[in-house]
């Protein structure tokens, strides 16, 4: 794992602090019996959480902490990046674990506490591959505007908001500017093409007023602006400073005023697109700390997710850093 390089600017990033339980089905006995659609997102409570938890005891599984722009912000610890989290999370053992596995990669936590449980995400991967979540969200969705401190800005440059926590506007509004004051670059990512929609014009709001950097993938951009990659990319840099539309199997395009890239996508044997986002972004905010061309900045986000697309779920091994890092030395040295 690469060392710290505490010169380098800082980001931060805030979103919802999760556990992922990645479990291994026989079959989908699990998933009919508790009325989970293959291959979908389902929002549950703790109950129907804490049932299908105690009915997959017995299967295979792995935990690790989870959520957007937490695991963006793990991924950037793991290249060596100065970075912090800000989240909330139950007084229990998942929290602890949350809390824990941050603090070992040197991660500045900001974590708030609860009493409700932390959340978690159930995610069953049947025979064929195919993964099913259910999520429970817990204690993240109790993050508060009042629990924000200006003084937790001031050692960063750049500030990351999950964007699946903007139905929650108060809190992103907040957020935003306290990081805005302390003079920090704010980036976004549109997460999902449902909240978008659901929650367009605050964030056409917040995108032309205070936010730098956006992130988006061709059905979050096409939500947002009613355009094709192309043409979306062109209307999101006019509302930003850097505008990011990722387009699958094709890569991604990157425009910065009159700066354009075209970023090819890398050839990678993909078994789980999970997380292939949070990866790229790990990878842009590398390159933009270490003062790379949009274009270099690209590349190594492309590379990062190629990566993360060729494991099960949102997480790269340990033994994978070191060659990545090599790699994208290799690309800064071009």
């Amino acid at each position: 794992m690469a060392q710290k390089t505490q010169e380098l600017p800082a980001v931060l990033g805030i979103g919802n602090a999760l556990v992922d339980i990645m479990v291994l089905l026989e079959d989908d006995k699990i998933l009919k019996d508790f009325g989970l659609p293959r291959g979908s997102m389902t929002l549950v409570d703790e109950h129907l959480s804490e049932k299908i938890f105690r009915a997959t005891e017995s299967n295979r599984r792995e935990i690790k902490t989870g959520g957007s722009v937490a695991n963006s912000i793990h991924a950037l610890a793991c290249l060596g990046g100065d970075c912090g989290y800000i989240g909330k999370i139950g007084r229990d053992s998942l929290g602890e674990k949350f809390k824990k596995e941050f603090e070992e990669l040197e991660i500045k936590i900001h974590l708030h506490y609860s009493d409700t449980a932390t959340g978690r995400v159930m995610a069953m991967v049947s025979p064929d591959s195919e993964r099913t979540m259910a999520t429970y969200l817990g204690a993240a969705l109790e993050l508060l505007p009042g629990e924000l401190d200006q003084n937790i800005f001031d050692s960063y440059l750049y500030f990351y908001v999950e964007g699946y926590l903007v139905q929650n506007h108060e809190l992103i509004r907040s957020a935003v500017l306290l990081a805005k004051a302390a003079g920090l670059k704010v980036a976004i990512d549109l997460s999902s093409y449902n909240i978008v929609a659901e929650n367009l014009g605050f964030l056409k709001e917040l995108i032309s007023r205070h936010v730098d950097i956006v992130f988006a993938n061709e059905e979050e951009a096409l939500a947002y602006t009613g355009f094709e990659p192309e043409k979306a990319l062109e209307e999101l840099a006019a509302q930003c400073e850097i505008a990011v539309v990722k387009i699958g199997k094709e890569g991604s395009l990157i425009k910065s005023g009159d700066e354009f890239a075209r970023i090819s996508p890398v050839n990678a044997r993909a078994i789980d697109t999970t997380g292939a986002g949070d990866n790229y972004a790990a990878g842009f905010f590398y390159g933009l700390t270490h003062g790379l061309s949009l274009e270099k900045c690209g590349r190594i986000a492309a590379f990062v997710s190629g990566k993360a697309v060729e494991v099960t779920g949102a997480r790269l091994p340990d033994s994978a850093w070191a060659e990545i890092k090599t790699a994208i030395d290799k690309i800064i040295q071009e």
